[in-house]
């Protein structure tokens, strides 16, 4: 009895070795990996890559984009729970991919200014990491706070917030919670191009009267989305 208590408490302490060695992706991360624990990009693309090439690759080579495209943009519209995915090769305009739901959002109209008030950010954002092991299935990270969020905030950068994601699953405190089966698409798609952006706007302000806005964000959130016309 007294030996196998012994191994037993080996075997806890080897446990939690290697689980603080794969937080801090030293060698065993890799071996993880191969046993399936954490996934990779590339063990993304393999999986969901090839439904979302044949979904996506005859829209873009109907529009002269060579697969996969080179650009991709997000367009998020908060009030109408709606995000797009546009794309586009290394010159040319952008083409509408697709339409999704918005399945988990939190937050109204305005900026998010400070951390813990559950608000999605809004601006013109790029998408600075890709998670292949979120907690939500997948997700893509938004570089909030930008320059822009920086320079209107009235508070210190530290108390500012941060980790804004477009993921999976369907609830949200100030993400943007799009459900496992589209982050699958919309994970690749981003993962393959080169240039990775999103807008967010509090409302779809293609049809829609520009909100009273000090910052004088929405005027130009208005004028960029006279590029992505539906």
């Amino acid at each position: 009895m007294v030996v196998m208590a012994k191994r037993i408490a080996i075997l806890a302490v080897i446990a939690a070795i290697v689980s603080v060695a794969l937080l801090f992706k030293s060698p065993l991360r890799a071996v993880a990996m191969r046993a399936g624990i954490m996934r990779t990009v590339d063990g993304v693309l393999a999986k969901y890559g090839p439904a979302t090439k044949k979904r996506f690759g005859p829209i873009a080579g109907k529009h002269g984009i060579a697969w996969p495209p080179r650009r991709i943009y997000l367009l998020a519209f908060n009030k109408e729970r709606r995000m797009e995915v546009w794309a586009a090769g290394r010159t040319g305009a952008y083409v509408f991919l697709a339409e999704y739901p918005v399945l988990g959002i939190s937050g109204g109209t305005g900026p998010k200014t400070k951390e813990g008030e559950k608000q999605v950010p809004e601006g013109f954002y790029k998408i600075s990491a890709l998670n292949p092991n979120s907690r939500y299935h997948l997700s893509l990270r938004v570089d909030y706070p930008n320059a822009e969020d920086i320079k209107f905030s009235a508070i210190p950068r530290n108390q500012m917030g941060g980790d804004i994601y477009v993921h999976g699953s369907n609830v949200s405190i100030g993400c943007l919670a799009m459900g496992d089966t589209s982050i699958e698409e919309i994970f690749c798609l981003v993962a393959w191009a080169m240039e990775r952006k999103i807008m967010i706007s509090p409302i779809d302000l293609r049809s829609q009267r520009v909100p009273d806005d000090p910052r004088k964000l929405y005027p130009r959130l208005k004028k960029a989305l006279k590029n992505f016309p539906r």
